[in-house]
């Protein structure tokens, strides 16, 4: 079962991240964490996104197609970095979910989102 591991944006992470001690020692534990995931076959692709500052939107309708640039309101709709795990079950990915550090100064959520297969489609 493959699924897509969303880390939420925050306020903080949409400021972008600065080299401080604090991201010094979160990009490390998450890079031991990712090491785990990939010693244990799971880990498919991980990433961090920056700021939607920096992103822009397309929205379509109909043959008409509008730019937005960002940022983009609504923070806790925003995603901030992802993994694409290949897991046994949901059971699986919620267990390696609860070992992710947090990549927040704060608060923070990740969501865990299976990806369509061949099956679901027939």
């Amino acid at each position: 079962m493959r699924v897509m591991v969303l880390v939420k944006a925050t306020e903080d992470s949409e400021k972008g991240f600065s080299p401080d001690p604090w991201t010094t020692a979160m990009m490390e534990a998450m890079g031991r964490f990712n090491d785990e995931l990939r010693a244990a076959g799971i880990l498919r692709m991980a990433d961090g996104l920056k700021p939607s500052s920096q992103g822009r939107r397309i929205a379509l309708d109909g043959p008409g197609r509008t730019v937005i640039d960002g940022p983009f309101a609504e923070t806790s709709e925003l995603v901030a970095g992802f993994w694409l795990w290949d897991v046994k079950d949901m059971d699986e990915a919620i267990a390696w979910g609860k070992r992710c550090p947090n990549p927040m100064p704060g608060p923070s959520e990740i969501e865990i989102r299976p990806l369509y297969e061949m099956a679901d489609l027939r």
